[in-house]
């Protein structure tokens, strides 16, 4: 046994730091005399030594010295090819113990994935041949191409991968995301379906995310909802959270808040949907909540989007935009595909008056989530912030046609009608159409009220916020029918509205404006005198919160468009 017997007996056994060590020690050695190791030996000494760098993050070093290790391997097969015509059959014998050359290069595509050098990674692994790619080399490939925008190479290297692995369940839902149809992809898991005993549902699971993929929300809940029944999948956490996300892209916050919590519950150290969960808790005013869920997801681990986003989303329903802009931006660092951290970002642009720059990461959430609802919700914002009024009924007139007619849609379009007095009657039909498919759609609603109070029809905004708040409990809603009751002189019920959309959201300062006006009218002299201490204290906070976003503006000043270079 030779010591390069035992760097790779350490190597097997996990003592990477001592592997470093030695294995610098000894290429050392062969550096000052190369005949001390023969070209197999010192390969075998870089690969050793390249993966223990690894090991360590130092994905750059790494890089470099699996480099030196394939330069050294195209000096062993010269002298491999010389002693093999030589017959030399210890030689062969030799080569199948080294360390493979294909994966020492995907190893190189490792690094470079990790350290946002894409190209360089799909450089790498394109240069293998086809048929020397292992599945996991395809996966890469796959979502590295996908990511690059390369979509049918993607779908080339996914439907390799299944080929080979026919229950590479990731592999399928990279498919159905870049359309490719449900029962295309089903029929490439077919013998494996009859030939193993209690997978009959995977085809119902290929069809769930075949509707998510294709923006069939209702179909998609329904579907997950007959596969989560099934006693053998009840409480599978993964199918609980996509059932949670479907809920929230169909703009059903209260079920899908239902769902991540049952997720949770069942898995105390879930991260995956989470982001999306802090974000509705956030936006339903739940901040000590949400404040409490960002740190126990930082103490799981911090090398993840989702806690970043969550408590990102804290900051901006604070109103400090500046730090919830900096978390936007690290969240984005860890992981640029995450589309809720991209929506962080661009909301905080946008409420910080840089709208151009919200509008590259809104299109963004769009390229990398298509059937996201709220990417295009963000976008048409920032249109219609810089009155480009045009731009955002042109987005929204493109949304009605791909997703066709359902009550987001029409709502989505109502709301850019509502901007133009010369459309005001076409934004009422679009609302009464969404209101008929969904009476509970909350932002139908709000939009619905709104127009009633521009046209000064309180009754009628009265009774369409009863309805809808008698089968749930929103604060906007609360408040809205609060603002009504004052309009018609009923202020005592007013008050009471105010007050339980308070118990909702304590910082909604709206509704709580409208108390401090009622009281202001029913007692002028006190009202002034509490008004002058209440401005005093707003400026006070106003301060604060100015004096945290200029701290926290050199954060996000120091990031890049998408917080990836």
């Amino acid at each position: 046994m030779n010591v390069i017997d035992h760097v790779r007996d350490m190597a097997a056994a996990g003592l990477h730091s001592n592997v470093r060590i030695l294995s610098s020690l000894l290429l050392t050695m062969s550096n000052n005399n190369p005949e001390l190791f023969s070209p197999a030996q010192k390969y075998q000494l870089l690969v050793y030594h390249a993966d223990a760098i690894f090991h360590d993050k130092e994905y750059r070093n790494a890089a470099c010295k699996y480099s030196m290790a394939l330069q050294q391997k195209k000096v062993l097969s010269k002298t491999s090819k010389v002693r093999t015509s030589a017959g030399g059959a210890a030689s062969n014998i030799q080569a199948q113990s080294l360390p493979s050359e294909i994966e020492v290069k995907y190893k190189i595509a490792e690094c470079y994935t990790i350290l946002k050098l894409d190209k360089d990674a799909i450089a790498v692994l394109d240069g293998i041949p086809s048929r020397q790619r292992t599945p996991k080399i395809n996966m890469m490939l796959a979502n590295l191409y996908r990511k690059a925008g390369q979509e049918r190479s993607a779908v080339t290297s996914y439907k390799e991968v299944l080929r080979q692995c026919p229950l590479a369940l990731d592999a399928i839902i990279g498919l159905l995301s870049l359309s490719v149809k449900g029962a295309e992809v089903a029929s490439m898991t077919m013998d494996v379906i009859q030939s193993i005993p209690n997978l009959d549902w995977l085809s119902v699971w290929v069809k769930a995310y075949a509707f998510i993929h294709a923006g069939d929300n209702q179909r998609a809940i329904n579907t997950i909802c007959s596969l989560e029944k099934k006693s053998l999948l009840r409480d599978n956490v993964d199918l609980l959270v996509s059932l949670a996300d479907v809920y929230f892209r169909a703009g059903d916050t209260k079920n899908a808040i239902l769902k991540f919590e049952q997720a949770q519950m069942l898995d105390p150290y879930l991260i995956k949907g989470m982001d999306v969960y802090g974000y509705l808790m956030a936006r339903e005013g739940h901040l000590e909540d949400v404040e409490v869920l960002g740190g126990r997801l930082f103490n799981i681990s911090d090398q993840h989007a989702e806690p970043w986003v969550i408590s990102g989303c804290h900051s901006f329903y604070s109103k400090r935009y500046s730090r919830a802009l900096y978390l936007g931006a690290k969240a984005i660092q860890l992981n640029s595909n995450s589309v809720q951290a991209l929506l962080l970002k661009g909301a905080a642009l946008r409420n910080m008056g840089r709208v151009q720059e919200a509008i590259i990461h809104f299109r963004e959430a769009m390229r990398l989530a298509p059937c996201r609802l709220d990417c295009y919700e963000g976008l048409i914002d920032c249109y219609l912030a810089s009155n480009g009024i045009r731009e955002a009924m042109g987005m929204a007139n493109n949304i009605y046609k791909t997703l066709g007619a359902n009550a987001q849609t029409l709502t989505i379009l109502a709301t850019v009608c509502l901007e133009d007095p010369v459309t005001q009657e076409k934004a009422k039909t679009l609302l009464d159409k969404a209101l008929a498919q969904r009476p509970d759609y909350t932002k139908a609603v709000v939009k619905k009220a709104e127009l009633l109070s521009r046209e000064q029809k309180y009754e009628e905004g009265i009774a369409l916020l009863r309805n809808a708040l008698a089968n749930q409990s929103d604060c906007v809603l609360h408040r809205m029918l609060g603002d009504f009751l004052v309009a018609v002189n009923d202020y005592q019920e007013a008050m009471d509205q105010y007050s339980i959309a308070l118990s909702l959201d304590p910082n909604d300062q709206k509704s709580l404006e409208g108390m401090q006006k009622m009281e202001k009218e029913e007692s002028p002299t006190d009202a002034t005198v509490e008004l002058d201490g209440d401005d005093m204290e707003g400026s006070g906070e106003d301060g604060d919160l100015e004096g945290s976003d200029s701290e926290a503006a050199q954060w996000a000043d120091q990031e890049q468009w998408f917080g990836m270079q």
